[in-house]
């Protein structure tokens, strides 16, 4: 362009862009090295996972107790007696370079009380407090180290009761599904047959949809072995798992498990329970979308409620408090819901008033109608009447009339009468 024509353009803000073109280099550039120096920095900094357990103590004491890892490691903390706090315990794991800290959250006496109303809430300031810890931390003005100690899953174990879920258990997935990802697990399965686990299972998922719940929600991919796998997994939902601190020969092969009269139940055996196939997807498969559905959706949900209870001058909305447990996208679903229902009782209550109007209208016109009706009634009465009394004195006036006429005819005959008398008076004296 020309040289003023560009000057022109820089004065009016205006910038030119070329439209995107693939194009093939010839010879090495470099930048497909790119992946390589992210994974030596993510390598560098490590990895960080937080897994929540929850369930009735009986339950976690006897699964959560085996390792996720191998059969050699010990156990990340002891079998201890009921506690009432939730707990944590970290564990730094180093395999092949890549450094691993591992974060197991404990639920100890979670559902065995008497009463459990309300055993939910530590549970939930845990997680909501680890959300506002890293959202403090991006708001510092040094955000070098950052720690992620948010939860990134939550396993929820189910007492094999085979007879579906129990209200606490709906009740806490409800609370928990729009803060973390829910994997439910069906606990000591080893207690169930094979047909009666799989029934289980069905009931479990049918009372899941049922109420709505949300669990981790596997995500599509377009390798159809990864989708096989997916679909798998998800197939066998909820996971049931069988747990075990014992080391038993089989075959000559030292396996965990547990040993039973009619045989062994081997905890990474497929065919005895689902440990392997958890296993596999919250390590090998699914640690770091569970990671990124915290980050992209719980963590950002809980972000967006917190800033949206911030009001305009800074100052912490207290009426919104009761509103923070709730997805952005719920609580705007949920306000156009409510805002439907507002139109639809103020359409509703204006048509009833519409018709009470109408009807009070139509109940006066009625009222007036039969009002004028005896009114007219009445009138019609009174003229009959009137008439009446007016034909009874026109027939009086007549009766009169013609009496008098009559006497008047009587006394004009006596006069000529009188009259002629006279007359024959007067010529008798002449004579």
């Amino acid at each position: 362009k020309p040289c003023g024509e560009t000057g022109q353009s820089a004065a009016l803000g205006q910038v030119s862009v070329m439209s995107g073109q693939q194009k093939n280099l010839e010879g090495y550039v470099g930048f497909a090295n790119l992946p390589n120096q992210v994974y030596r920095k993510s390598v560098k900094r490590g990895f960080e996972f937080t897994l929540m357990v929850v369930g009735e103590y009986i339950c976690i004491h006897l699964c959560v107790s085996t390792p996720h890892w191998s059969a050699d490691q010990s156990p990340l903390y002891p079998s201890s007696p009921h506690l009432i706090d939730v707990e944590q315990s970290q564990v730094l794991i180093k395999e092949g370079g890549v450094h691993l800290l591992l974060t197991i959250v404990d639920t100890p006496g979670f559902g065995d009380a008497v009463d459990n109303s309300n055993c939910w809430q530590p549970v939930t300031d845990y997680i909501d407090n680890k959300f506002e810890d890293f959202l403090n931390s991006e708001s510092r003005v040094n955000r070098r180290l950052m720690p992620d100690s948010r939860v990134h899953c939550c396993l929820y174990f189910i007492a094999p009761s085979g007879h579906g879920l129990k209200p606490l258990d709906i009740e806490f997935m409800k609370r928990l599904h729009e803060k973390v990802n829910v994997i439910p697990l069906i606990a000591k399965a080893d207690t169930m047959t094979p047909e009666e686990c799989q029934q289980f299972k069905k009931q479990i998922m049918k009372e899941i949809h049922e109420h709505k719940i949300k669990i981790y929600d596997f995500p599509e991919t377009d390798n159809e072995e990864e989708m096989k796998m997916i679909r798998k997994i998800k197939d066998r939902l909820p996971l049931a798992v069988v747990g075990s601190n014992t080391i038993i020969e089989v075959n000559g092969k030292r396996v965990r498990g547990r040993q039973y009269p009619w045989g062994v139940a081997e905890v990474e055996n497929g065919d005895h329970c689902d440990f392997t196939i958890l296993r596999n997807m919250l390590i090998r498969t699914h640690m770091q979308d569970l990671k990124d559905v915290t980050n992209n959706v719980h963590y950002e949900n809980y972000r967006s409620r917190k800033l949206a209870a911030v009001t305009y001058n800074g100052v912490d909305n207290n009426k919104n408090k009761g509103q923070l447990t709730k997805s952005p996208l719920a609580q705007m679903e949920e306000e156009r819901r409510e805002h439907v229902a507002k139109m639809k009782k103020m359409e509703l209550e204006m048509e009833q008033v519409f018709d009470m109007k109408v009807k009070e209208k139509v109940q006066k016109l009625q009222d007036s109608e039969v009002e004028l009706q005896k009114r007219h009634e009445q009138m019609k009465k009174n003229l009959q009447a009137q008439y009446k009394e007016l034909e009874e004195k026109r027939r009086q006036f007549e009766e009169e009339v013609n009496t008098w006429e009559t006497h008047q005819r009587i006394l004009e005959q006596q006069k000529l009468e009188l009259n002629r008398t006279i007359d024959k008076g007067k010529k008798k004296k002449i004579f």
